[in-house]
């Protein structure tokens, strides 16, 4: 009784600091239908000219933000897997070759997947990119993060479970208005498994083809959901992960990963973990001896920011897939805030939801704390599965709402993150409100390295000047 006294207690001592209280929103959303959007869209279209290059996609190549990887798809022949590059619109100075393969899935037979590394590249540059032959060739560009630097400014977008309805479409308009340079995806793309045979892989494709007219001009950092892993045993598919593995590459060797599914980069002033909710990760398997690795590796010193990506939320106060992040809360929580980590980003629930700095740590079965407590040194916990799939929203929150859960809404949307220097962050939530983007919530996030109180009065007070004057909200972590 006295512990669940003094717990309340400090909750409401930081809500006080935190300027905010729990709140479940009460909008209601007025959806667009929760359908995929038809094959004879528009923005589903093959591209015009025979063979010409298609669902084309680009993510980091390397460790630290001087590769990419580009991807893209051939329907009617191999074609050649050469990308042309320069620092001019219509200048290539430069070539890549890269590497050809195709998959099955049933009885479709996807198209010719190119997949090209272009490394080498300079910082904070602007490239200009050719695929493809003859009239069929197409241009794209995109853009090289700052050197990686604690002051190095970049602003992130986060999405998860974006699927291919009209509602996702609107997050993705409104997330290319954002001026964000890449995107941060907790999982659940194509939501093709919701198919059957055939139809699969085809979705698959239509997937690629909405999703181009971003991911062909800035990174998306990937991570797998359950919807990816398309275990079928009627269709005779008992490979977990076959279309999101032969599609979407990540340079998991970079950081000496064993498993495409799990990895980290650097870009900027960020080290950016990605978590494989599907993939074994209790003690001793390679997913936990590789994140204890990669956690010691990180330098705050050269990248302040820590932030990690899963598909399943660790704190979740959703009906929708409750307490199914559990076991890994129970691997991984403790050196999560034993290593400081700033904000974890999942998907999986159909809602937004974001958590105060909370943890639970000191419980075990046999005795110990039963209840999340405040703990300045534990990340935020972020929900965004929120980017439009066909299954709808998530609307049915437990009730009375956590104290751990500091704002909680059921509506179609997607965050940024935008660092400003070392020591400040400021972060939105964009509702899709009807057809319209709308700042929802934001805070100003105080990095857990070099926000703290010693490290703090080491800086230099130009630091601290970097910040803009129009803050996005009273509330601070």
């Amino acid at each position: 009784m006295l512990l669940h006294l003094f717990f309340l207690l400090s909750l409401f001592l930081t809500f006080i600091d935190n300027g905010t209280a729990g709140k479940t929103s009460a909008f209601i959303r007025t959806q667009f239908p929760s359908v995929d959007i038809p094959l004879e869209n528009e923005v589903l279209a093959v591209p015009k000219g025979y063979n010409a290059p298609q669902q084309v996609h680009i993510s980091q190549g390397d460790y630290n933000g001087k590769a990419v990887i580009i991807t893209w798809v051939t329907a009617d022949a191999p074609g050649s897997s050469q990308v042309r590059y320069g620092l001019s619109k219509g200048k290539y100075d430069f070539t890549a070759e890269g590497t050809l393969t195709n998959y099955t899935f049933y009885k479709y037979k996807s198209g010719y997947i190119h997949q090209c590394l272009v490394s080498g590249l300079q910082y904070d540059t602007k490239y200009y990119y050719e695929i493809g032959k003859g009239d069929s060739a197409r241009n794209f560009w995109f853009e090289t993060p700052p050197e990686v630097d604690p002051d190095a400014s970049y602003k992130f977008g986060i999405i998860g479970d974006l699927g291919q309805t009209y509602n996702s479409l609107s997050t993705l308009q409104h997330y290319m208005q954002s001026g964000a340079k890449s995107v941060l995806f907790v999982g659940d793309l194509s939501y093709a498994d919701r198919y059957q045979y055939n139809d699969v892989g085809v979705r698959w494709d239509t997937f690629g083809r909405l999703i181009e007219q971003s991911t062909a001009y800035q990174p998306w950092i990937w991570s797998a959901g359950n919807h990816e892993i398309e275990y079928f045993p009627y269709m005779g598919e008992v490979f977990p992960f076959r279309s999101f593995l032969s599609r979407y590459p990540t340079p998991y060797r970079a950081s000496k990963s064993s498993n495409p599914l799990w990895y980290a980069i650097r870009r900027a002033s960020a080290h950016i973990i990605v978590l494989s909710s599907y993939s074994p990760f209790v003690k001793y398997t390679p997913q936990w001896h590789w994140l204890k690795h990669e956690l010691k590796k990180v330098n705050r010193e050269k990248t302040p920011w820590l932030i990690v990506l899963m598909h399943v939320p660790l704190y979740n106060s959703n009906e929708a897939h409750f307490m199914e992040g559990e076991s890994m809360r129970a691997a991984y929580e403790r050196w999560f805030v034993k290593y400081r980590v700033d904000i974890i980003f999942a998907g999986h629930v159909h809602a937004y939801e974001r958590s105060y700095r909370i943890s639970n740590i000191h419980y075990n079965v046999s005795g110990g704390d039963a209840y999340p407590v405040p703990d300045k040194t534990a990340p935020i916990y972020i929900t965004v599965g929120d980017g439009g799939n066909s299954e709808g929203l998530a609307s049915r929150f437990r009730d009375p709402q956590p104290e751990y859960s500091a704002f909680r809404e059921a509506s179609y949307g997607h965050s940024t993150l935008e660092i400003k220097n070392r020591t400040h962050a400021f972060y939105h939530w964009n509702r899709n409100d009807d057809g319209n983007k709308v700042t929802t919530d934001s805070f100003t996030l105080h990095n857990q390295y070099w926000g703290s109180g010693g490290r703090r009065r080491k800086l230099n007070k130009n630091h601290l000047h970097t910040l803009i004057l129009d803050r996005p909200s009273t509330a601070l972590f």
